[in-house]
């Protein structure tokens, strides 16, 4: 049986999209405080469809403070995996992509990384594609893959089309 084609998996976060952020504050300290943040994004597709520009931008109404970024998503053919690149506007440079797939609508994206200067894996995982309002959730490890702890968090909504963001 072939492997399926997953350039497609990424489509149905299309569009423009009010967002609701929950961002721990000091990951892999033991810390539990979180801040939230609102905003919108919105993705387009690039290269025919193998590949999307994600721009986002949320404010938490408490403090006013901003996260802005920049996600771009590129499909290698070869490998049937997604490149997942991030910026924001306080690191404004791509690092070394979150790889992975989708299997059953759920998917992985994996990389290692050091974070304050510890060394962890990062996970992306993207689910409820297909629902109309999709999960978006990033974790960091420090054992090898064995827990994991999140430490950003998205759900969101699809705004109508035509309506500005």
């Amino acid at each position: 049986m072939p492997e399926r084609d997953g350039s497609r998996d990424f489509d149905p976060i299309l569009g423009s999209w009010s967002f609701h952020l929950k961002r721990l504050l000091r990951p892999l300290t033991g810390s539990s405080e979180w801040a939230e943040f609102e905003g919108a994004s919105r993705c387009v597709s690039i290269w025919g469809g193998r590949g999307q520009l994600d721009e986002l931008s949320v404010v938490n109404p408490s403090d006013g403070s901003r996260v802005e970024g920049l996600t771009v998503r590129l499909y290698n053919p070869q490998t049937r995996e997604w490149c997942i690149y991030y910026a924001s506007s306080r690191n404004p440079a791509f690092g070394t992509p979150q790889k992975g797939r989708f299997v059953d609508g759920r998917g992985e994206f994996l990389d290692r990384d050091v974070y304050e200067g510890k060394k962890a894996m990062v996970r992306y995982l993207w689910t409820d594609l297909s629902t109309g309002s999709p999960r978006f959730e990033q974790a960091f490890s420090t054992d090898d893959g064995m827990t994991w702890e999140p430490n950003w968090v998205t759900t969101q909504t699809r705004l109508p089309e035509g309506a500005k963001n």
